[in-house]
């Protein structure tokens, strides 16, 4: 099979497609045949630096969420031939992942969808809907009368909580530190989109629940910037910077504003049910900013590292 294998930092320009063997079977793992992926900021991270760490399998094939289909349903419930998506658990860093056109895969991280989606609109949901549904449903617990707030919003995780959150019948604050990405956060349903200028304070009004995904480079402005029974969810880390130094949760968070945050880590059967099952009762059909061939990986990840695609990034393989 063709597949990405890194070893080393490299840049997207220099990322090429190799020979390697289809993986064999094992009990508790299933073998996937990859018919489209996402590409995710953590991935990027992965190839620019992190590949380096220690705790890295390398070589490594990287890609933390794929969809396609059962070649080899090994010891599991699975059958061959069935529609999944898979995602997370160590995908692309404990174990090769999904740049790659099969991928042997924990069968606990592999879930079954029923779905008449395309493959590429398929690719566009497993690690980024689970995401923002994780943010917005159990962390933030949004409910329909909520004035939301997302900072950093011209992501594919941005775009995909602004859908979720409209179409909940939640009014939708959103920024950018873009001016010329304000209009897409208008052609995304945003009720007031923002310029970010690193402070938000006195900008805002009437926020009850807020999803920060710029990260700790603005999450002590956003804390501050906010009223008091509002909750925070810090899930992006777009700024870059990964922790807060000195942190104290008694002085910089205010009081009576409550933070929280979302790790992707846990996917379930029943959660991507339920997103599967939203995206249909509300007829939402997911952001794709563009889609590539596989054997324009390379192109893909430069335009992902340049930030020259609005929205989520999909590669498609050969059927």
């Amino acid at each position: 099979m063709k597949a990405v294998l890194l070893t080393e930092p490299t840049e997207a320009k220099n990322i090429v497609l190799r020979q390697c063997a289809i993986p064999e079977v094992k009990p508790g793992w299933v073998l996937v045949r990859i018919m489209a992926f996402g590409l995710n900021h953590s991935e990027q991270i992965l190839r620019q630096s992190e590949i380096t760490a220690p705790y890295i399998k390398k070589p490594i094939i990287p890609g933390i969420e794929c969809v396609g289909e059962i070649a080899d349903a090994s010891d599991s419930h699975f059958s061959v031939g069935e529609k999944v998506v898979a995602l997370m658990g160590g995908m692309g860093r404990s174990f090769n992942g999904s740049y790659a056109e099969y991928a042997l895969l924990p069968s606990h991280h592999v879930f079954s969808i029923v779905s008449k989606l395309s493959w590429e609109h398929l690719a566009a949901v497993p690690e980024t809907y689970f995401t923002a549904w994780g943010s917005l449903f159990e962390c933030l617990h949004l409910k329909p009368d909520d004035t939301l707030l997302i900072r950093g919003a011209t992501c594919a995780l941005g775009y995909a909580a602004i859908q979720l959150a409209k179409a909940f019948g939640c009014k939708v604050l959103a920024t950018t530190h873009r001016e010329s990405k304000l209009h897409l956060l208008e052609q995304a349903g945003v009720d007031l989109p923002l310029l970010d200028t690193g402070s938000l304070k006195g900008k805002i009004a009437g926020v009850t629940k807020a999803l920060e995904l710029v990260g700790p480079k603005t999450l002590m402005d956003t804390l501050n910037c906010i009223e008091k029974g509002v909750i925070v969810c810090q899930t992006g880390v777009l700024g870059g910077i990964y922790s807060l130094n000195n942190f104290d949760p008694i002085k910089d968070i205010p009081n009576g504003v409550f933070l929280t945050g979302f790790y992707s880590n846990m996917p379930t059967q029943d959660v991507m049910d339920d997103i599967f099952d939203y995206l249909n009762i509300y007829h939402l059909l997911p952001g794709i900013g563009k889609v590539y061939p596989f054997s324009q990986i390379a192109k893909a990840c430069e335009d992902m590292d340049a930030g020259r695609v609005n929205g989520k990034i999909v590669i498609k393989l050969d059927e």
